[in-house]
């Protein structure tokens, strides 16, 4: 399943500074039913999002207006718990397609790089840089060139270099899944048989 191309983003962020956030708290286990990636943004963070009777908690900040963006900045250990893929689609779904933590626990990761999610990891310096600066003015943008690999808060034009996977950077940058990364190659992958003794 192709996704959007990831370049370069500029967006304003929501702010999330709460440490160990799970897969759970992403994605409640009550909601994993589906098997399509669609429909998984509704929920996420449901339960933080929403009182018992449906009606949503103001004080959340996914509900709070003056909080938008592609970008989601978390807390540190961000996506631990268990292997959910469905924890990274309900980010994709939602509409982020980056999210910003000092650390982020291995799989979400990996899972959030397959479906189109860039995990930006800087340090815990600037990270509270972020989080300082989004809070004093929620206008505030960051710049996150992917071909770069750098981070910019842009009202103080500070930046960090990030690390990504080089085949994973590929595959954002051109909108590719692991299997439209095999078809895109195929012709190889069939000229590589075709010249290879059995």
């Amino acid at each position: 399943m192709a996704y959007d191309k990831f370049n370069i983003l500029t967006s304003t962020a929501v702010p999330l500074p709460i440490e160990n956030v799970d897969t759970d708290q992403i994605i409640p286990a009550r909601f994993l039913k589906a098997t399509e990636r669609v429909g998984f943004g509704d929920n996420l963070f449901r339960d933080w999002r929403y009182n018992q009777d449906n009606t949503l908690k103001e004080d959340f900040v996914l509900n709070q207006d003056k909080f938008s963006g592609k970008i989601l900045v978390g807390g540190k250990n961000f996506g631990s718990g268990s292997s959910r893929e469905h924890a990274a689609w309900s980010v994709y779904d939602y509409g982020f397609r980056c999210v910003v933590s000092s650390f982020f626990a291995d799989i979400f990761r990996g899972n959030c790089l397959n479906i189109g999610v860039l995990p930006v990891q800087v340090s815990a310096d600037f990270l509270q840089k972020i989080f300082d600066a989004v809070e004093a003015d929620p206008s505030v943008e960051l710049e996150i060139s992917l071909p770069e690999q750098k981070i910019v808060l842009l009202s103080t034009g500070e930046s960090e270099s990030f690390d990504i996977n080089g085949y994973k950077k590929n595959n954002m940058l051109n909108g590719f899944d692991d299997i439209d990364y095999l078809l895109n190659i195929k012709k190889d992958i069939e000229t590589f048989a075709e010249n290879t003794p059995l």
